[in-house]
């Protein structure tokens, strides 16, 4: 069937619907469930079976098909409101009540839901959650009708209808707040990052007293990485609210991001002095803590936050990130208790399905750890919207925009401060930055995304980057470097250079290189099978949406490798490859071979890293700030028997390679 008749299709279902006719509808779905679908598609129409089996009064199908929906995407709002409503008309109010609650979590716009949960904190005398729903209900119900629909869609994750919907209400109210608000968010679900940015600076300017506006454009200054601005617009907001707990805690996070971690810590320790029963405060000033190098005092931090709230996934992964935390059996057990609850949130799930992974591989079962880690990773691959393929042919874009004659020392801004360490996670980047950042004419800094940033406000012209960059002109290129070293100053401490330890900058050497001529760049490589494996068992903060499937991140490891044989290709000389296994067993040799590549003297300090003290905020920073160890290496071969997804995307590629 095509795409039209499939939409024709859906469309008579929902007719029959509304006329009662159920038996039609019913057919009409079992005949599109035995055709091709795309997944939306199949979502959509198992939905409708859903539907048309609970007007019926079929439940036990209507039930089999929620199943199927939830197996398909565990994060569909609109699936969980009619679970409530099969429980409900079987008189299960308390599996009704939970799954209204998951409805309205996943998709804040089903007033329905919120009606029915209204009912039901009344009927508990709930004051606080009565008083929650109705402002809620009173907030929708305040929204024009598109931009309502808007919300629906996007919640649903139908992000391109989404934008249709709400750019047409605004062709008609152009500045209407919420709609402009909304916008902004579906273009950061669809990674438009600079057109989020820009519709959010205008909220803020026309209604400068509207403080979700203002959460909002400090919340989108934070995921581009714009750290310093968004420290200024939460002190501005504090200005007006000084005893606000959501704007204290927001600027605390603002201030890690600048790395102002003693301000930072005072602030959490402020809010929680008033606010003591808040666990995720408890884990952000973890997170702080330990960015410090004050591991005792986050495990501490995480460990009330567990106290406060044993459901609370991220303290319990937390605690693992740190890699070097062992779990005690009575924590494993809550674990294990909390995994099983019905009540667990599906976020909290996740995160404790890949903490009890890395528990119960500290103690040597491989094979009971490995079954969490797949369904922690299982779960969380299907929140997403992720395609390997789409990523390929972006990596391959790159390959397609740049050749040798495209490069040049003489245009570009021409400061040599940037050092650039890319590749992927895991693969030793953190241990490279800290080696150079003991040397004294280099700062460390962080993952900076000032580079992305760049690339995504070329990303929407007329001819799409990466396409685009080689018709840029000399000035623009000169503006676009000037621009990034001025963006990144406020991470230095005035060292004449500074790292950026990005990963995923490695898409962009071409990019960088135009703009950065100078720019030092290293290339951090590790045995792919431990790699891959690593960043497997690894739960990112965002991004890296690739590293959830063994086959998609075996593909993308090969991507990876393809492109940077390109880049080594068309930039000869200009990409140092250090690869991670030879740091550990010539540790002198290959730091005097970074410091030559990058025209820095020997210094003995960088040998001791680990006694270097600077805020590092990756998975990695309790292990380089110990001396060189090998135990990480290899530890994908106890999980050899479950790994053969992986070995063939890698193409027998599981061993160490050089450039």
């Amino acid at each position: 069937m095509t795409p039209e008749d499939i939409q024709h299709e859906i469309r008579a279902i929902k007719q029959a619907l509304q006329r009662a006719q159920f038996s039609l509808a019913n057919e009409r779905v079992e005949h599109l469930l035995s055709t091709s679908l795309s997944e939306q598609q199949r979502l959509e129409v198992h939905y409708l079976a859903a539907v048309t089996h609970r007007m019926a009064k079929q439940y036990d199908e209507a039930f089999r098909h929620i199943d199927v929906l939830l197996s398909l995407s565990p994060d569909y709002g609109r699936a969980y409101q009619e679970l409530a409503y099969c429980h409900e008309a079987k008189g299960n109010r308390k599996e009704a009540s939970s799954a209204f609650f998951k409805a309205t979590h996943f998709n804040p716009a089903l007033i329905s839901s919120w009606k029915k949960l209204l009912s039901i904190y009344q009927r508990h005398s709930d004051a606080t959650a009565v008083q929650m729903a109705t402002k809620q209900i009173a907030h929708l119900q305040s929204l024009p009708a598109p931009v309502l629909g808007a919300y629906d869609l996007m919640y649903e994750k139908q992000f391109a209808a989404a934008e249709q919907v709400c750019r047409q209400f605004l062709t008609k109210h152009k500045h209407h707040p919420e709609a402009m608000m909304l916008l902004a968010e579906i273009g950061m679900q669809l990674k438009v990052y600079s057109d989020a940015e820009f519709l959010l600076e205008s909220c803020v300017e026309l209604y400068p007293d509207n403080e979700k506006a203002a959460l909002a454009y400090q919340n989108v200054l934070s995921k581009l990485g714009k750290f310093p601005e968004a420290v200024q617009v939460a002190r501005q907001r504090l200005e007006h609210n000084p005893t606000s707990f959501s704007i204290k805690t927001s600027l605390a996070h603002a201030l890690v991001g600048v790395g102002q971690l003693d301000e930072a810590i005072a602030v959490y320790h402020d809010v929680l002095a008033e606010n003591p029963d808040r666990p995720k405060v408890w884990v952000s000033l973890g997170h702080a803590l330990k960015a410090k190098g004050d591991t005792p005092d986050a495990v501490s931090a995480y460990e009330k936050a567990i106290d406060y709230a044993s459901d609370y996934g991220d303290a319990y992964w937390s605690l693992a990130n740190t890699k070097t935390y062992k779990f005690s059996d009575a924590l494993l057990a809550q674990m294990s208790e909390q995994l099983n609850s019905n009540a667990i949130k599906l976020e909290d799930k996740i995160h404790v399905c890949f903490a009890l992974g890395k528990g119960l591989e500290d103690r040597g079962e491989a094979s009971k750890a490995f079954n969490y880690y797949q369904q922690g990773n299982s779960l969380k691959r299907s929140t997403l919207q992720f395609d390997i393929a789409r990523t390929e042919e972006a990596l391959n874009a790159q390959q397609r925009a740049f050749s040798s004659e495209d490069f040049n020392k003489v245009e570009g801004c021409q400061a040599p401060d940037p050092i650039f360490i890319v590749g992927l996670p895991r693969a030793g980047s953190t241990l490279l930055e800290q080696i150079l950042a003991s040397h004294s004419k280099v700062d460390g800094t962080m993952e900076l995304h000032d580079i992305l940033g760049i690339a995504s406000s070329l990303s929407h012209q007329k001819t799409p980057y990466p396409l685009n960059v080689n018709a840029l002109d000399g000035e623009t290129l000169e503006k676009l470097g000037a621009r990034y070293i001025e963006q990144t100053r406020a991470y230095r401490q005035g060292a004449p250079l500074f790292i950026d330890k990005m990963p995923n900058n490695f898409i962009h050497i071409g990019l960088i290189k135009k703009i950065l001529p100078n720019a030092k760049i290293i290339d951090a490589r590790r045995n792919p099978m431990d790699c891959c494996f690593s960043g497997f068992k690894q739960l990112f903060g965002e991004g890296q949406e690739f590293s959830y499937s063994l086959s998609d991140i075996g593909r993308y490891y090969k991507a990876y490798e393809k492109l940077m044989d390109h880049w080594h290709a068309v930039l000869p000389g200009e990409i140092l490859t250090v690869q991670h296994e030879e740091v550990l067993d010539d540790l002198e040799g290959q730091v005097k071979r970074i410091l030559d590549f990058c025209g820095l003297d020997f210094e003995e300090a960088c040998l001791a890293f680990h006694q270097t003290k600077r805020v590092i905020k990756t998975p990695s920073s309790e292990q380089v700030r110990q001396p060189i160890y090998k135990t990480g290496m290899g530890q994908w071969k106890p999980f050899d028997n479950y790994l053969a997804d992986l070995k063939q995307a890698l193409g027998g590629n599981t061993s160490v390679t050089n450039n």
